[in-house]
């Protein structure tokens, strides 16, 4: 729960508390509020130390991972895990293509968590290796840890497969190596994240980290990109200039947040 503190205490001792203190979880940022509540949900939504999900917002369509593993392409690790049915298929056409280049030993060992099975986490272990409620991509339930019966991700032949296909199926690898400095999230060869497709290719293709992509949309605007013989036409708005009435009225689309201040809609064109 964020700490009430009076306003000139955090004005004086504000940057000395995050300077010394920078991973506590009221330290965490909570920024001004857009007024549009799509802001905050979607494929898109940028869940990070500074922006974390929004608990109301958060995925109601949760089913039982063993029960979508219904051809036994891959391991769950536990009973209880949950993923959105909104992926459902997605990763099991991504599973299907694995088993079908001679891969059967993925382990599904993370997915969905609620915040007080985050806030729990965080109590036990820290900011050390876990995040405070909310800010951790596991409470959006778009993100799934895939490890490998074989060994650790970053060793085995599961791992570099894992990084060069899940792009084709609207995943993407949210801490990739190369971009620490900007997710300020360790190297992460197991963790896949879903942004649906255009997305994860333009994101593949242009070596972004989600952060990086998210501002790309902001600067362009508007892009147009084909996919798999598909045009795309992909928008993004401010939350204070966006309407309905701006939405196609004989187009297929869809419509996400960032959890900032924007929205974006990709349409089939």
């Amino acid at each position: 729960m964020k700490k009430i503190i009076p306003i000139l205490f955090v004005f004086i001792f504000g940057i000395w508390f995050v300077i010394n203190n920078p991973f506590t979880e009221e330290n965490y940022n909570t920024n001004g509020q857009p007024n549009h509540e799509q802001v905050y949900q979607g494929d898109l939504l940028l869940v990070n130390h500074d922006f974390p999900v929004k608990e109301k917002y958060i995925l109601k369509d949760l089913v039982n991972a063993l029960q979508t593993n219904t051809n036994n392409y891959y391991t769950v690790l536990y009973n209880n895990t949950l993923i959105s049915e909104h992926i459902k298929a997605p990763f099991e056409a991504l599973m299907e293509q694995a088993y079908y280049d001679g891969i059967s030993t993925f382990l599904v060992s993370s997915s969905f968590r609620s915040f007080e099975e985050q806030k729990k986490l965080y109590n036990e272990y820290g900011s050390e290796s876990a995040l405070p409620a909310g800010y951790s991509e596991h409470n959006l339930g778009l993100s799934l840890d895939i490890g490998s019966t074989q060994g650790r991700m970053e060793d085995t032949f599961e791992g570099q497969w894992l990084a060069e296909n899940v792009w084709h199926y609207g995943f993407i690898m949210r801490y990739p190596e190369n971009k620490t400095h900007i997710t300020k999230i360790k190297y992460e060869p197991w963790h896949i994240r879903y942004v649906g497709l255009p997305h994860s290719v333009l994101i593949r293709e242009n070596d972004f980290a989600l952060e990086e992509y998210i501002e790309f949309l902001k600067e362009e605007q508007i892009i147009h990109t084909s996919v798999n013989g598909q045009d795309y036409i992909i928008k993004y708005y401010d939350s204070e200039q966006f309407s309905e009435d701006l939405l196609p009225k004989n187009q297929t689309y869809t419509i996400s947040g960032d959890n900032q201040s924007g929205i974006i809609v990709t349409i089939e064109n």
